[in-house]
């Protein structure tokens, strides 16, 4: 039996100022920077023409924004949000304790002090997941949630801002990854 087609069109939102400086910025209502709008605007003729059962977002401005500039309407759900980072949001990541970096660059089993377990983000995003029909969806989203799932995927990189991945998620494949030139890149 062939299974059905589930195929996401995964963006990582545009640039912001938390991302540009290095800060951790996780359920922070953050806005794009210029170049994140930029990079937002980059995309729209990859998106061009896409036949999508669904677009979705999370409720976070810098994806709202994101899917606006590069596509126009999403429908936004919250369980799509970045992993909380508790008591870490907004700090540096140069200014974390090293057992804490190495924790999150190792990503299984990292639970920040005060904010969200993988497990718990991977518990939402699934059931966000689980609520698709078959076809594609386009799914402006965060890092954390890319890497979440890509890495099911045996993908395990950290995607730049403004980065599309597209996947066959039934048969847990990467098909093809873009990220539009913007400025000095």
């Amino acid at each position: 039996m062939v299974e059905p087609l589930l195929e996401l069109w995964l963006v990582r939102h545009g640039e912001t100022t938390r991302s540009r400086d290095g800060r951790l910025a996780g359920w922070s209502d953050v806005r794009l920077t210029e170049r994140g709008r930029t990079e937002a605007r980059a995309l729209r003729p990859l998106l061009a023409g896409g036949n999508f059962t669904g677009v979705w977002c999370s409720d976070l401005a810098r994806t709202r924004m994101t899917a606006r500039l590069a596509w126009g309407r999403a429908q936004a759900d919250r369980r799509l949000r970045e992993l909380s980072f508790g008591d870490l949001e907004g700090l540096r990541w140069t200014a974390l304790p090293r057992p804490l970096k190495e924790s999150l660059l190792g990503w299984d089993g990292f639970h920040p002090p005060g904010g969200e377990s993988l497990d718990e983000l991977a518990a939402r995003v699934h059931a966000f997941l689980a609520t698709l029909d078959a076809g594609r969806h386009l799914v402006f989203t965060h890092g954390g949630v890319v890497r979440l799932l890509t890495r099911q995927l045996g993908v395990d990189e950290f995607q730049p801002t403004g980065t599309l991945l597209v996947v066959d998620w039934a048969r847990r494949v990467l098909l093809r990854r873009e990220k539009p030139l913007v400025g000095s890149d």
